[in-house]
């Protein structure tokens, strides 16, 4: 409890304490009241006083707190800080090995869809069942507890499991294709373009925006963009089945019969170099470039049709390119860009 003594100011002074330099001590805290007008006096008792300390020490245990948080935090002991340092390498060790696999994952995925798409299609074979194991790293290393280590340790066991598989069914493929050679010869393998560098491709099979009725369309084949008069080639062996001439569509245009139930045909060519009959042989001079028909500037239009239907022409340039530009070319022909006819 507090006790008020009710002074003014005059006695308040009177009531002090003189110490031995001669300068008046007060005993006692004063504050003015307004509804008395007095200055009155304050006291404190044990239970005031107990409260105050309790204060203090408190503060003193936030701050201590406080103080021993931001010590960790700014200076830590070698061996920890040396331990934390081999953690985050082995953190950026992982996502790097994770990034890799994706690409690998990629890359295997592109090689099941050409091999059911193309090869297995063109030598009439049952599509290849894969089996994955499904175990978990667990199996394999008793030690990764922890979830990135074994979830990594996981992915790689099942890109192993896929190659293999892959493996096995390119074995398979490759004991049908023996004796083939005229069939490996007609099947469509090439770009109809000259393209080492993979620019040229500017808008791949699907549905794209057409650049006259701003309007998605099933776009058909792949735009190869080439200054007018570039060289257009036949992408395999074959036989010239027709050759047109008309002001829309395809324009100047050329379909050649492979046989084996596949055609291709090169659209808005600026001139046509071969005539309706003629055999052709893959990587021969057929065609320039051109922008005639409906089209939007100068490229070739190109479409690869097997069994009467329209495909995917991507999956069928396997003959000039490494599988790394195989994998850039499919990225660049996937861009949903706005086509050129």
């Amino acid at each position: 409890m507090r006790a008020n003594l009710h002074l003014t100011r005059a006695e308040a002074i009177k009531k002090s304490d003189v110490n031995s330099q001669g300068v008046k001590k007060f005993k006692y805290k004063y504050i003015f009241n307004p509804n008395t007008l007095n200055y009155e006096a304050i006291t404190y008792t044990i239970r005031d006083y107990a409260w105050i300390v309790t204060r203090y020490v408190l503060a003193g245990v936030v701050l201590g707190g406080i103080g021993i948080v931001l010590y960790a935090s700014f200076f830590k002991d070698p061996e920890t800080e040396q331990l934390e340092k081999k953690i985050n390498y082995l953190e950026t060790q992982i996502e790097t090995f994770n990034r890799k696999i994706d690409t690998l994952e990629l890359f295997a995925t592109d090689l099941e869809r050409r091999d059911e798409n193309v090869y297995r299609a063109i030598f009439g074979a049952e599509p290849y069942v894969r089996k994955f194991s499904g175990v978990s790293s667990k199996t394999h290393n008793d030690f990764a507890t922890d979830k990135d280590v074994e979830e990594t340790l996981f992915r790689i066991r099942k890109l192993q499991e896929m190659f293999v598989s892959q493996s096995k069914s390119y074995e398979e493929i490759y004991s049908l294709a023996r004796g083939q050679d005229a069939m490996l010869q007609s099947i469509p393998a090439i770009q109809p373009v000259s393209n080492k560098d993979l620019e040229r491709i500017s808008s791949g099979f699907g549905y794209r925006i057409h650049p006259i009725y701003k309007v998605a369309k099933l776009h058909t084949g792949i735009d190869f963009t080439a200054d007018i008069g570039t060289e257009i080639y036949a992408t395999g062996d074959g036989v010239v089945e027709k050759t047109e001439s008309i002001y829309t569509g395809y324009g100047n245009n050329v379909v050649i019969q492979h046989g084996y139930g596949y055609q291709t045909l090169y659209g808005h060519m600026s001139k046509i170099l071969v005539r309706q009959g003629e055999k052709v042989k893959r990587g021969q001079l057929i065609g320039l470039v051109g922008n005639t028909g409906s089209s939007t500037g100068p490229h070739v239009h190109y479409e690869v049709i097997r069994n009467g239907e329209k495909v995917d022409p991507a999956f069928y340039f396997y003959n000039d390119i490494t599988p790394e530009q195989y994998e850039e070319v499919l990225q660049r022909a996937a861009n949903a860009n706005q086509s050129f006819d």
